[in-house]
């Protein structure tokens, strides 16, 4: 028995994501037990990145529209440049993430995700790593950015890179583990 069965956990994405940001914490995920599923705006599928070049066809397995925050335990907004950069105009994206941080259920972002939580108002007051050219953003959103590998403050979870979606994911697992979180409220 894995320490998320029963678990349902969404991942929120399009094209352009970081292939591998996507793709192992997902991997790793449902190796614990939990189901997974790819949430985003497009229909059918989307194409990734893959470091310096496009990646592979990702699976929609669920459009956006049809997806609550309700429905799902957990959340984790994969990096890329290009994908949290298209994810932050499209209001219903911007909706879901934000709904998922007054759930207090586990929010994680990676690499350029954090992106998703600036643009949803939601890191004010938190401690938060990223990619380090998202750094400015999250602190003028009002986060107090570090340069560690993984981050969780009340559940919300951070990470920099590709290179640390262990710690990453293995703190996914942890905060979930711990039910949900009281966020306090910043003015």
């Amino acid at each position: 028995m894995g320490k998320l069965d029963g678990k349902r956990i969404a991942i929120l994405a399009t094209r352009g994501v970081e292939q591998v940001e996507l793709t192992e914490p997902q991997r790793l995920l449902m190796a614990e037990g939990a189901k997974v599923e790819v949430i985003s705006p497009e229909k059918g599928k989307f194409k990734a990145w893959k470091f310096t070049e496009w990646g592979d066809d990702i699976a929609v397995d669920r459009p956006l529209d049809q997806a609550k925050a309700d429905d799902y335990d957990a959340l984790v907004l994969p990096g890329g440049q290009i994908n949290p950069d298209i994810l932050r105009t499209v209001p219903a994206a911007v909706k879901f993430v934000h709904d998922f941080y007054e759930s207090g259920k586990t929010l994680a972002a990676i690499c350029h995700g954090p992106w998703m939580l600036v643009e949803a108002g939601v890191v004010k007051g938190r401690t938060a790593t990223s990619w380090p050219s998202v750094q400015t953003d999250l602190r003028n959103a009002g986060a107090s950015w570090v340069d560690q590998e993984v981050v969780s403050d009340g559940g919300l979870v951070t990470s920099r890179k590709p290179d640390d979606i262990k710690a990453f994911v293995a703190k996914i697992v942890e905060e979930m583990r711990d039910g949900a979180h009281q966020r306090r409220r910043v003015a």
